[in-house]
């Protein structure tokens, strides 16, 4: 059993997944509001009986790594794994400067394209492996190089997001964009591997600025697209595709089961008329599940 939890956290990212190895893994924070020991509690409870606990940073903006001082002194972060970079801030917020310490500090892994971690993708006789793997950044593309220069330079950050993908064999795919922004997006198009995937969050939570681009979405096929908090009016909402939008849903948790998965909205109120009602209760507020499409392959 997997357990993936997308967090309602306002204007930013917050995410974990309990694996069914003795791996937990927490991507991004933005611990800046009035829920923020219920969410660190949350965290702590489904975190105890996991022997390896990582954080993964996707980005250096504010409202991906806020509050990251409250949870590193809650629950200390043992393992950061973040995107190499030198980011410069105007104004360094608490948040900024404890990113800073962990990134250079003896806990930092830094993760590429294709990296291997114990036991992020390399299991042993120890443990499994989570299967998370690492889409990008290529750090030797020149698209990827100009955006890291800008980041360095405290322009902008969103472009050297990290993209994850995590796999459950026999069952669903998940993956996260970070705040990558369209037409960078479409500048790396031809150096990235994309494959189906069952669930997608939206890059730059959903906003149309991060609007993944046709020739992403025609190769990760999502059955689930999921739409972070923005305002409205700056949302992208995909249309022709199966969508949960968490301006209305609050945390979405994701039950992975085999071939299914379930879904549960924090908003007691929410209903989802796509999703299938097979009446499951785990969690409180069942919205609908689905069963993970297939993909086949001809040989010869």
């Amino acid at each position: 059993m997997v357990v993936i939890k997308s967090i309602s956290v306002g204007n930013g990212d917050m995410f974990y997944i309990r694996h069914a190895s003795d791996n937990f893994t927490i991507i991004d924070c933005n611990l800046t509001g009035d829920r923020d020991d219920e969410i660190i509690t949350d965290i702590k409870n489904n975190s105890r009986d996991r022997g390896i606990t990582r954080f993964i940073s996707t980005h250096p903006d504010q409202d991906h790594f806020g509050g990251i001082e409250k949870l590193d002194r809650q629950m200390p972060i043992t393992n950061f794994y973040v995107v190499r970079n030198r980011a410069t801030k105007p104004d360094e917020t608490e948040s900024f400067k404890h990113y800073c310490k962990l990134r250079d500090g003896d806990k930092s892994f830094f993760i590429h394209k294709g990296c291997k971690r114990k036991w992020m993708n390399d299991g042993d006789e120890t443990r499994g492996a989570a299967g998370i793997s690492v889409l990008w950044p290529d750090t030797e593309n020149v698209h990827f190089k100009a955006a890291l220069l800008e980041c360095n330079n405290g322009v902008s950050f969103n472009n050297i997001s990290a993209v994850l993908r995590y796999s459950l064999q026999g069952g669903a795919s998940v993956m996260w964009l970070g705040d990558l922004e369209t037409k960078f997006m479409e500048s790396i198009t031809s150096s990235i591997q994309l494959e189906k995937t069952t669930i997608v969050f939206a890059a730059h939570h959903g906003r149309d600025s991060g609007k993944i681009p046709d020739s992403w979405l025609e190769k990760l096929d999502p059955q689930i697209i999921v739409i972070g908090e923005a305002a409205s009016r700056h949302l992208n909402y995909y249309t022709g595709y199966t969508t949960i939008t968490q301006n209305k849903a609050g945390d979405v948790t994701m039950d992975l089961v085999d071939n299914k998965v379930h879904f549960y909205s924090s908003n007691p109120k929410y209903y989802h008329k796509s999703l299938k009602d097979e009446g499951h209760s785990k969690f409180d507020n069942y919205i609908g599940s689905i069963t993970v499409e297939t993909v086949y392959t001809l040989n010869g």
